[in-house]
């Protein structure tokens, strides 16, 4: 007997009491929980006795009308608070797309919001029959284990893996609306951006972004003790273009990111002559066990084909890093 408990409390435990145990911590109810799961009070209670003689610990103090979770209860319903949305997400997914094609991305939020996502109804257009999944998070996923066919990063080649496509690289410049410049004192030399509000990242100074910084571009124009008429800060590069848009003020902007506000007048440089260079650039990464499926082939060629229209946009010339990373 003790040799099957031991054994019974060092295997991975079974996952079908896991949701009795999250109904039951939410509600810190059996009865509640019960009726929520359509089930006896009496088979609740016992798939979490289950669980509890598998795991090997109490999970639930009971008292005469209610329950209170144990730490280690408070610890497992962190893991299932988790773990069970992202279960459920994936298998609604799996059933939504049963017998369709799909393509699984990943990017971050910027990227997504700035590049990818304006010019993906393109691409939904003439392929009605393939159905896109963007998942933008600023953490980058492993491509050998995570759900996902195709990944949009940011970084310079020497951090890229073996068989990464470089779409693009950026300059940073500085850009305003039209209108902000129209009501405002012109700008013809790098000091007189001084007179303006300057936005950037907040965390740019402390982070590996510093070479798109306002402080670095005044140092590259020799003004290194410039100080600008007042700061705003944000988080995100699509936070900071979009208070450009609205003339809240001059934001050091990535090239391949606005290409379409330029284009449209929306945006204007107002010094292109002080462009300034960035050792990053975006590439497009293929998970290993995606290649060979025709959906996501195609999405990889119509993201390229995008990719070589930006570069046309923002004037790149021939780059040592165009070809793929062997």
């Amino acid at each position: 007997m003790q040799h099957s408990q031991t054994h019974l409390r060092s295997r991975p435990i079974s996952a079908g009491h896991l949701r009795a145990f999250e109904a039951v911590a939410r509600h810190l109810n059996f009865r509640a929980a019960s009726e929520e799961m359509a089930l006896t009070q009496s088979a609740v209670s016992r798939q979490i006795q289950a669980l509890e003689e598998e795991i090997g610990v109490s999970l639930f103090l009971r008292h005469t009308r209610a329950v209170e979770l144990t730490s280690a209860g408070a610890q497992l319903l962190l893991a299932v608070q988790q773990s069970l949305p992202r279960i459920d997400g994936a298998v609604r997914q799996i059933r939504q797309s049963a017998g369709r094609k799909s393509v699984a991305v990943t990017t971050f939020a910027s990227f997504a919001s700035m590049w990818l996502i304006p010019r993906l109804e393109a691409f939904q257009r003439d392929n009605p029959e393939i159905d896109i999944r963007i998942d933008a998070s600023d953490m980058a996923v492993d491509l050998d284990v995570a759900d996902v066919d195709l990944a949009l990063r940011y970084g310079p080649a020497a951090s890229m893996p073996a068989g990464a496509i470089r779409l693009f690289g950026e300059t940073l410049t500085p850009v305003a609306s039209p209108w902000l410049m129209k009501s405002n004192p012109s700008i013809g030399k790098p000091a007189d951006i001084a007179n303006f509000t300057l936005i950037e990242a907040g965390d740019a100074h402390r982070t590996h972004l510093e070479w798109l910084t306002w402080r670095r571009w005044f140092e590259l124009h020799g003004q290194s003790k410039a100080q600008p008429k007042r700061w705003l800060y944000f988080n995100y590069a699509y936070q900071m273009v979009q208070a450009a848009l609205t003339g809240q003020g001059v934001v050091l902007a990535r090239s391949s990111l606005i290409s379409d506000s330029l284009a449209s007048g929306d945006l204007i440089e107002v010094l292109p002559q002080h462009r300034m260079d960035s050792p990053m650039a975006y590439w497009l990464l293929a998970g290993p066990r995606s290649t060979l499926r025709p959906e996501v082939q195609a999405f990889s060629d119509w993201l390229q084909a995008q990719a070589t229209a930006t570069r046309q946009t923002i004037g790149e010339g021939k780059d040592p890093d165009l070809e793929d990373l062997d």
